[in-house]
């Protein structure tokens, strides 16, 4: 099962992050390295849904940074201040951020031209410390719903029970 890459972008969204977290929990079993759970979550999650980047941002200065971490897709923006653009402000609010159309969020950080909707997802830890968050943007307006939230929270949450 760990060689399996899922392709869900035909399967609707409940029962897509349903068969994926299953499958990331399956993939994930034992490990309990945080960096090794971004980097097979983002291509898990990347290659499932057809993304046009998908990856995490970690804390690298409470309160204050988010830089780069595992990923998915063209090269991302290598830090980021918790509180700007759509990654810092879900950072900063500890709250899951849809934007359906990139162009009308204030103070949106462009790391590709190409992306046209985002969903960030934050990250929290063992403590409920954030760790960072989860960013996925789409080339496509308005890719994100509450299906989306929902099932991105839910995968992401293997970093509050199963990390160290």
């Amino acid at each position: 099962m760990a060689e399996e890459m899922l392709d869900l972008r035909g399967v609707a969204k409940p029962d897509a992050y349903r068969q994926l977290d299953d499958h990331i929990r399956a993939v994930l079993a034992g490990v309990r390295d945080d960096v090794a759970a971004m980097a097979t979550m983002s291509a898990l999650i990347h290659h499932a849904f057809g993304h046009l980047w998908t990856g995490f941002y970690r804390v690298v200065a409470p309160g204050t940074l988010l830089r780069v971490g595992p990923y998915q897709g063209t090269l991302g923006c290598l830090e980021i201040l918790i509180g700007r653009g759509v990654c810092g402000t879900a950072a900063a609010e500890r709250r899951s951020v849809i934007v359906d159309d990139v162009t009308t969020f204030p103070g949106h950080i462009t790391c590709d031209a190409r992306s046209r909707s985002e969903i960030v997802v934050p990250v929290l830890g063992r403590t409920g410390a954030l760790v960072g968050v989860l960013d996925i943007d789409s080339d496509q307006v308005a890719t994100f719903d509450d299906e989306d939230r929902q099932g991105l929270e839910r995968i992401v949450h293997w970093f509050a029970t199963e990390s160290e």
